[in-house]
């Protein structure tokens, strides 16, 4: 059994005494395939260090966190240029929108998402969508500047069943992680209204652990709970979720 984490920030800091004994946890229990979103600059080395030590394993994305879009996000937008210049990435993430932590960047974060939307286009590279309180802001500029070439992943999908099927009609798949295995998640409540096809599996490590792990550190081995969870709501069995959601994430990535 495959399965990928399309979504896991392995280079954090929350892994810097146990980084390499985590990974290998994750490896023990099938978990190969781990996509590394990036956040700002301050991240580039500790990415491509990563990348280094687990070569067979490890596959980089380039881009701008909606977070780290403040004052100086021009600088920022060009480094990630200069990135996709000089080398092989696998997606333009993670991007998007965030009005949770401050609204009043909107109208950059907008800008900056916008930007990297024609970058990924220019390098026909999925995009790794970031939506926090944001669906709405979200979907216009993805009507905006939908195409036959724009497509990629809805990570961390939250929203409601509409918002979901909105989601994929922009050609993306939905990325499935521990909220759905939240009392409070709402998710699961009609997941399996979704076609698995439209489905790969994440983390978000070290974020939002599945139950029991809730409020704890998350790691990648930790998605074998979401894989559990799934496998529970289309009733088919977790080699199946895993083979599937592999296979999704291959025909996004390309790898």
């Amino acid at each position: 059994m495959i399965i990928t984490d399309t979504h896991t920030h392995l280079y954090s800091e929350a892994f810097d005494e146990d980084r390499a004994e985590m990974i290998q946890r994750a490896i023990e229990t099938d978990v190969t395939r781990f996509f590394i979103p990036a956040i700002d600059s301050t991240y580039t080395a500790s990415m491509l260090q990563l990348e280094k030590e687990f070569p067979e394993y490890v596959f980089l994305m380039a881009g701008l966190h909606p977070t780290s879009v403040k004052e100086n996000y021009k600088d920022e937008l060009a480094h990630v240029e200069g990135q996709l210049a000089k080398r092989k990435f696998y997606a333009i993430g993670e991007i998007g929108i965030d009005l949770y932590w401050d609204k009043s960047t909107l109208d950059i974060q907008i800008e900056a998402f916008r930007h990297q939307i024609k970058l990924a286009k220019q390098y026909k590279l999925p995009i790794v969508i970031h939506c926090r309180e944001a669906f709405d802001e979200i979907f216009k500029v993805l009507e905006e500047e939908q195409s036959d070439d724009l497509f990629g992943i809805f990570h961390c999908f939250t929203g409601t069943l509409e918002q979901a099927q909105q989601a994929i009609s922009y050609q993306m798949k939905l990325g499935i992680g521990g909220v759905v295995t939240f009392k409070n998640g709402k998710i699961d409540q009609f997941m399996n209204q979704i076609d698995l096809k439209h489905i790969v599996l994440e983390t978000d490590s070290p974020y939002l652990a599945p139950k029991p792990y809730r409020g704890k550190r998350n790691e990648s081995s930790y998605i074998y709970k979401v894989l559990e969870k799934l496998s529970e709501l289309y009733v088919k069995s977790p080699e199946e979720i895993a083979s599937i959601t592999t296979e999704n994430s291959k025909a996004i990535f390309g790898i």
